[in-house]
C-alpha cells in the first residue's frame, strides 16, 4: 500500500515537479518576452525621441537662421514680427522687404521707401518699383527708379549716383564687388560705386559678375544670341560662341551649345558635355538640368561629374539656395515648393510662385496675395 501511494505519489510527484517545471519554463520565456518587448518599446521610443529631437533641432536652427525681423502682412497691410510672430513693426505699408543692411524697403500710396528696425522713415517714399522690383542694399548702395531712370542712393538716402539709367525690366545693379550692370541708350555696361562707367555699354545686355568673370551677350540676326565671358577689365576671356549662358558658380557655367546645354570651366574646356535641353548654375554643389523637351521636358539635378543625383520628375525647378531648392510640379506654372539634396518635399508645394530662400526666408505667393515663408514652412500672413 505504502508503495502503492509512494508510488502513486511518487508519480504524483513526479507528474507535479514537471508540471512545475513547465509552468516555470513557461513563466520564465513569458518574462523574458515581457522584458523583450520592453526593450523594443524603449529603443522605439529612444529612436524616435532622438528622430524628433533631431527634427526639433533643425526647426531651431531654422529660426535661428531668420532675420530679427520678419515682414508680416495682415489682410493688406504689411508689418514686422519676432521670430515668435511677435508684431514688432505694426502693419500699415502697402508692401515690405526683409531687412537688408539695417534698413527695409516698404511701400506706401505707390511709392517705395526705406525704415529702420525702430519703424523710422529713413529714406521717404519717393521711389517707383519696375516689374515689382526693388533696390536692396549692397556694399553700401541700393538701386532704385524714379520717372523711369534708374540711380543709386546710400543708407541715409543721398542719390549717389544720378538717375540716368534705363531699363527694360532687366533691372541695373546690384553692386557686385565694386561694380554693377547698367543700361545706357540700350546698351550695357558696368559702373563703380562713383558711378563712373569702367566697363562701356556695348553689349544688348550683361550678367552681374560672378568669381570674376560676366555673362555678356550680342543680339545676331533671327533673335539668335551670342554669349560670352569678360574680365572685370572688360577683356573677352572667353569668346561669344554660346547661343546661352549662365554666370560661373562654383568654377563652372552652363553653356548652350547646338541646342544643348552643358558646363565649361574657366578657360572654356568643357567639363559636362552639352546634352541638356536647359540647364541653371550650380549651387551647393548641384545643378538644375532639364531633359526630353526645353518646354515640356522635366527638371532634376546632377553633380559635378553630371551624375543625375535627383531625379527628373519635376516640371521647373531652381538652384539650391540654403540648402534647399525651388520646384514646380503640375505643369511651369504649376505649384511650387521646396526640397532638400535627396529629393524630399520639405515644403510642400502649395504655392503660385516663389523666389529662392534667402536668410531664412523666401517671399511666395498665394491665391494672389505675397507673403513670406520660413524653411520650416511657416507662413507670415493672416488673411
Amino acid at each position: 500500500m505504502l508503495s502503492k501511494k509512494f508510488s502513486k505519489g511518487g508519480r504524483g510527484t513526479v507528474c507535479s515537479s514537471a508540471a512545475e517545471t513547465v509552468s516555470e519554463h513557461k513563466s520564465s520565456k513569458i518574462q523574458n518576452l515581457r522584458v523583450l518587448f520592453v526593450l523594443i518599446v524603449l529603443s522605439i521610443l529612444f529612436f524616435t525621441s532622438c528622430t524628433n529631437f533631431k527634427t526639433q533641432s533643425q526647426f531651431d536652427k531654422n529660426l535661428q537662421e531668420l532675420p530679427t525681423l520678419t515682414p508680416y502682412r495682415i489682410a493688406d497691410k504689411w508689418g514686422f514680427c519676432d521670430r515668435n510672430k511677435k508684431m514688432i513693426i505694426q502693419p500699415v505699408y502697402d508692401d515690405a522687404r526683409p531687412f537688408s543692411d539695417g534698413l527695409a524697403a516698404v511701400e506706401l500710396n505707390d511709392k517705395w521707401g526705406y525704415i529702420d528696425t525702430k519703424a523710422n522713415m529713413v529714406i521717404k517714399p519717393v521711389y517707383d518699383a519696375g516689374c515689382n522690383m526693388v533696390g536692396l542694399f549692397s556694399d553700401g548702395l541700393a538701386a532704385v527708379e524714379l520717372n523711369g531712370k534708374w540711380g543709386f542712393i546710400d543708407d541715409k538716402g543721398k542719390m549717389v549716383i544720378q538717375p540716368i539709367y534705363s531699363d527694360p525690366c532687366n533691372i541695373v545693379g546690384p553692386f557686385i564687388d565694386g561694380l554693377a550692370r547698367v543700361a545706357l541708350n540700350g546698351k550695357w555696361g558696368f559702373i563703380d560705386d562713383k558711378g563712373k562707367m569702367v566697363i562701356q555699354p556695348a553689349y544688348d545686355f550683361v550678367d552681374s559678375f560672378s568669381e570674376g568673370l560676366a555673362v555678356i551677350i550680342f543680339n545676331g540676326p533671327g533673335f539668335k544670341i551670342h554669349c560670352g565671358f569678360i574680365d572685370k577689365e572688360g577683356n573677352m576671356v572667353i569668346q561669344p560662341i554660346y547661343d546661352g549662358a549662365n554666370p560661373f558658380s562654383e568654377d563652372l557655367a552652363a553653356v548652350k551649345v547646338k541646342g544643348k546645354y552643358g558646363f565649361i570651366d574657366k578657360i572654356g574646356n568643357v567639363i559636362i558635355q552639352p546634352v541638356y535641353d536647359f540647364a541653371y548654375s550650380f549651387s551647393e554643389g548641384l545643378a538644375a538640368v532639364k531633359i526630353n523637351g526645353e518646354l515640356t521636358g522635366k527638371c532634376g539635378f546632377i553633380d559635378k561629374k553630371g551624375n543625375m543625383v535627383i531625379s527628373a520628375v519635376y516640371d521647373d525647378a531652381r538652384p539650391f539656395s540654403e540648402g534647399l531648392a525651388l520646384v514646380a510640379v503640375s505643369g511651369f506654372y504649376g505649384k511650387h515648393g521646396f526640397i532638400d539634396k535627396k529629393g524630399n518635399m520639405v515644403i510642400p508645394a502649395l504655392y503660385n510662385w516663389a523666389y529662392d530662400f534667402s536668410e531664412g526666408l523666401a517671399r511666395v505667393e498665394l491665391n494672389g496675395k505675397w507673403g513670406y515663408i520660413d524653411k520650416n514652412g511657416t507662413q507670415y500672413w493672416e488673411d
